[in-house]
């Protein structure tokens, strides 16, 4: 017996195995700066800490309904009407084990064998892969600089074909924290309606924006899947807890999938998700979102300093992917020598797809700006 044949398509999350490898560096007593991996430096905030810790004291701990608590997709659907002025009912929101248990989800839902899909190139990994398990096809369509690495009517236009049938899509995008605004939003979706496909966007960095809020794909019509999550602006990445807003016509179709493959999301952490829209959660996370945005302003400027390339306008999120071509022709044998010589974790553009991954690394800027400058410094000091 041999592993399905599907898994020769789905390649490791290399971050991951570099994250490996730092983490067994720091366990041999190196000092290790992290800028791989995107999760969040900040604890939890104590408010959804301690609303866990009644939860469980209480002994509520017992399954939920598949879609997730009532009380907290009523929850949900308040930030949407108070933060976006969108009125998304608390029926059409799906509360799921991580916005990957969302992307499963949808996916499950939409993807028949041989259909193919479409992604952005540099993009986020997973994506892709979780195309491929459900037997559709990825399509990774290049972006570059000159549309701010995000998608356009025109890409669509060259890419799409009889057997598309929709489209993935981030705002902000991990790699390149760059964004959709509300006319390119609309735009996209009213080409992927007038094509008969389905859209979905992921809005897991909404929240981590910091030249003013992020503009919600649900604006642009109650015919799109919009993945969220509770890790990046919530700073829940262990509760793992997420949620996805699913089209009228799709909700049922959903609660059986969920009901198949979940059960139901995590107790604990949809207790303590309750306590993620209270005004003194919010006030902790507004606070972090500006520290986040100061280092962001520090980090950019030293690494043009350094002679990387900052192409891509990076407004949210916490990463800026850089072109390091001026320093070297293989980002990733860069990335492993940094962090074997100087204890510098860095990511390189193997990760995010096939359009010119050896010329660009990430950078997660989720440390102090301490950390961030020492991190500059030793990087100055291995190029010479």
């Amino acid at each position: 017996m041999h592993s399905a044949s599907r898994l020769a398509d789905i390649s490791p999350f290399h971050v991951m195995e570099l994250l490996t490898r730092a983490k067994a560096l720091e366990a041999a007593g190196r000092d290790i700066i992290h800028m791989e991996v995107g999760e969040p430096d900040f604890p939890t905030p104590q408010p959804i800490v301690e609303a866990a810790q009644r939860a469980i004291a209480d002994g509520r701990m017992f399954y939920t309904p598949a879609l997730g608590l009532p009380e907290l997709r009523e929850a949900i659907s308040r930030f949407y009407r108070e933060r976006y002025g969108e009125d998304i009912p608390a029926a059409r929101i799906v509360v799921t084990a991580g916005a990957s248990g969302a992307l499963t989800l949808a996916l499950a839902c939409l993807v028949e064998p041989g259909s193919e899909w479409l992604l952005t190139d540099p993009g986020y990994p997973c994506n892709r892969h979780f195309i491929r398990t459900f037997e559709g096809v990825p399509v990774n369509m290049p972006v570059d600089a000159d549309s701010n690495f995000q998608p356009t009517p025109a890409h669509l236009a060259q890419y799409w074909n009889e057997k598309t049938a929709g489209a993935l899509f981030a705002s902000p995008a991990n790699p390149t924290g760059t964004m959709l605004g509300a006319s390119e939003l609309a735009a996209l979706a009213e080409f992927v309606r007038k094509h008969d496909g389905q859209l979905i966007v992921d809005e897991i960095y909404h929240g981590l924006t910091y030249e003013g809020d992020a503009t919600t794909a649900l604006a642009a019509g109650d015919d799109i899947f919009v993945i969220q999550s509770f890790s990046k602006y919530f700073q829940m990445t262990g509760w793992r807890l997420g949620w996805l807003v699913v089209p009228e016509r799709f909700v049922r179709d959903i609660e059986k999938l969920a009901q198949n493959l979940f059960i139901s999301p995590s107790t604990p952490a949809q207790h303590a998700a309750l306590a993620a829209f209270t005004p003194e959660t919010i006030a902790i996370l507004e606070n972090r979102r500006a520290e986040f945005k100061r280092r962001r302003d520090f980090l950019a400027p030293a690494l043009s300093s350094l002679g990387f390339h900052l192409n891509a306008n990076a407004q949210g999120a916490f990463y800026l992917y850089a072109d390091c071509s001026a320093l070297t022709d293989d980002s990733e044998s860069f990335a492993r020598t940094l962090l074997e010589s100087t204890g510098v974790a860095v990511t390189p553009g193997l990760d995010f797809g096939n359009h010119k991954p050896r010329q660009h690394l990430r950078f997660a800027y989720t440390t102090d700006i301490a950390r961030l400058d020492e991190a500059v410094e030793r990087i100055r000091r291995h190029i010479g």
